[in-house]
């Protein structure tokens, strides 16, 4: 949980706040979102963590009990059935901090939102 909450320059700073088992599960996060968009570039958004790419990618926080996950809505439409062993609304998914990260699964979301602003992105280039 955060010890309260400052503006942070950057995604190590955010981590800095939180307890070292879920820093742990949010460094996993980060790096798996890093290897499905190896050219996101990471910056602070909304006060949380965020891989940008053409655009916003995805976003994610640390909470008391699990970690979001902001893929967006087209985010979640796209992978509902795999994602619904979790807490889930229109663009946001629960990980609980006590069970295994789905990084398999977060590494096909962040490469499904690459592609949409890729696609998005040549098609604004076009018209």
């Amino acid at each position: 949980m955060k010890k309260e909450m400052v503006a942070v320059k950057n995604i190590d700073d955010y981590l800095s706040a939180f307890p070292q088992d879920t820093v742990v599960k949010l460094q996993q996060l980060r790096e798996a979102i890093q290897k499905a968009a190896p050219a996101a570039i990471e910056a602070i958004s909304y006060a949380i963590p965020t891989f940008k790419q053409e655009g916003n990618l995805v976003h994610f926080a640390g909470y008391k009990n699990h970690i979001g996950f902001y893929p967006g809505s087209a985010g979640i439409e796209a992978f509902e059935k795999e994602l619904s062993a979790y807490n889930l609304s229109k663009g946001t998914v629960q990980f609980p901090l006590d069970k295994p990260l789905p990084l398999s699964l977060v590494n096909k979301i962040v490469k499904y939102r690459v592609k949409q602003n890729l696609e998005r992105t040549k098609a604004k280039k076009k018209g």
